[in-house]
């Protein structure tokens, strides 16, 4: 009963910062920016700005996270460090609220502090994962954590689109007006429902490993180290190669489809109601791409999903109406569960047996850092030609890379590289100067 409890409260903090991923990352957020916090610049350069902040977040975010691992390997301190970057996201969509029309460099800064946040909570509640769950089901008990989310984020994206839509019923003034209120609704909605997570899990008693240098120091060090290791794993490192690429072009849609769509001026409304169609289409279609893994093998259906991917590209080029825009979001939604789920299982093929912790700790670091170039690039693009629609076009050479290097990779040599363990498999514990 005690273990359920845990469990229950491990998850709901799923429930908890999914509301951030949903209602500030992917829908209401990117188009109050250019919309509301971009109102003096023109629209293709205030989606550009909000493609380069995303950029900027992602970067600190990746350079923080081999650190942040350190931290949580070698201190009893996860607690403290979840509890401190979760206030930190948490405080950052409150004060969404407050930004006024025009001011895009503090929406900007805010975003950027809130993502922080974001992640690196993450990279200290999926380490309580191990504490909460038994090993005979870590697997249910991370999938319970992953389907809460879905879900707490889809509820509070919902009430926020009811707020926005019927603003009336609600007593607000205004449709910006209720749309403040559902950006701080998230920093509200975080904390309440991390209540459970911080009052029942308890840091588990262990000693702290011997280290003479920084935590920084430790934590690259960790990154060389594996990185030379999977040099040894020819098919391994062509998957992440080709993993970085379309991983890129994925976490990009997800970023920039609804400020897009404002841009060319598809109403809230529309945008908001479509990503929540999003959200629940992608609980059945995840499962559904297992199923079509099985028959067809992982490799073969992750290609079909980056296929779909290479038309959601060209239809955002030549979208114009919001039925448009429902058709994109509901082909997301086939694709997005699956085709990350489907990248983790193909990785996990070829990382030998007993590594999978620091080949796993390595392929979310690096997941962090592919997030970087393709918000850039549609920023980039979007702002040299004055159009997004190039921007978003320009993904394309970012999915066709990565089915090209996908093409090439064996998984099953990739499964025998990693059972011959041709490296010494004897990681190092202790880092000294």
């Amino acid at each position: 009963m005690k273990n359920k409890k845990l469990i229950r409260s491990w998850a709901f903090y799923d429930w908890a910062n999914s509301a951030f991923a949903t209602t500030i990352m992917a829908a209401v957020m990117p188009i109050f920016y250019v919309n509301y916090a971009g109102a003096n610049l023109e629209n293709s350069t205030a989606t550009s700005y909000l493609g380069y902040s995303h950029s900027i977040a992602a970067l600190i975010v990746a350079i923080l996270a081999p650190i942040l691992g350190a931290i949580s390997d070698y201190s009893a301190s996860k607690k403290q460090f979840l509890r401190f970057f979760a206030y930190m996201g948490m405080i950052a969509s409150i004060l969404l609220a407050f930004v006024g029309e025009g001011q895009y460099l503090f929406a900007s800064i805010l975003l950027i502090i809130g993502t922080i946040g974001f992640s690196s909570a993450n990279v200290f509640y999926d380490a309580f994962l191990p504490e909460v769950a038994k090993e005979d089901n870590i697997d249910r008990v991370s999938t319970t954590g992953f389907a809460f989310g879905y879900i707490g984020g889809g509820v509070l994206l919902a009430i926020n689109l009811l707020m926005i839509m019927k603003f009336s019923w609600f007593g607000f003034p205004s449709t910006t007006f209720a749309t403040k209120v559902s950006l701080a609704s998230v920093g509200v909605w975080w904390f309440l429902f991390s209540i459970p997570l911080f009052k029942n899990i308890k840091e588990a008693k262990k000693e702290k490993q011997t280290r003479s240098t920084s935590f920084a120091r430790i934590g690259f060090s960790r990154v060389g180290t594996t990185l030379k290791s999977i040099s040894h794993y020819k098919q391994l490192l062509l998957f992440l190669l080709a993993f970085w690429l379309f991983n890129d072009g994925i976490s990009t849609i997800i970023k920039m489809a609804t400020a897009y769509g404002a841009e060319i001026g598809i109403g809230q409304n529309d945008l908001i109601a479509a990503l929540l169609i999003t959200q629940f289409v992608g609980i059945p279609f995840a499962f559904l791409f297992g199923w079509l893994a099985k028959k067809i093998s992982a490799k073969r259906a992750l290609l079909v999903a980056l296929c779909i991917y290479v038309g959601i590209v060209i239809l955002g080029y030549f979208m114009q109406t919001a039925l448009h825009f429902y058709a994109l979001a509901i082909c997301v939604g086939f694709v997005q569960g699956g085709a990350q789920a489907l990248s983790r299982s193909i990785f996990g093929r070829m990382v030998p047996e007993n590594r999978h912790a620091e080949f796993y700790g390595f392929y979310g670091i690096s997941s962090k850092f592919s997030a970087i170039l393709g918000p850039a690039v549609f920023g980039i693009v979007g702002g040299l030609t004055g159009s997004s629609k190039f921007g978003i076009f320009s993904l394309l050479i970012f999915f066709i890379l990565g089915i090209i290097l996908l093409l090439k990779v064996d998984v099953e040599k990739g499964e025998k590289e990693a059972k011959q363990g041709s490296i010494d498999q004897d990681a190092p514990h202790v880092f000294t100067q």
